[in-house]
């Protein structure tokens, strides 16, 4: 197998489990948005998923991380405020 998809696989994976732990933190009332904790772990798988998506080409799900990064990055500038 090409080490490059392994990489790829392991950074998809990885986002996914941030962005459902992120989800699981949320949905248990552990974290609440007023936390960065909850943006940056949305940010950052996110991003994992982001770089999954566009290598496998499915440009759908890519735009919709993509989406998911602004809103989360619109809402730590928020809480800074």
């Amino acid at each position: 197998m090409n080490i490059k998809i392994v990489i790829v696989e392991c950074i998809g994976w990885i986002g996914a489990l941030l962005v459902l732990t992120a989800f699981y933190l949320i949905s248990t009332n552990k974290v609440d948005s007023s936390k960065p904790v909850f943006h940056w772990l949305n940010i950052f798988g996110a991003i994992g998923l982001i770089i999954h998506t566009l290598f496998n080409a499915a440009y759908p799900s890519a735009f919709v991380n993509i989406i998911w990064v602004g809103v989360a990055i619109y809402s730590l500038a928020r809480l800074k405020r």
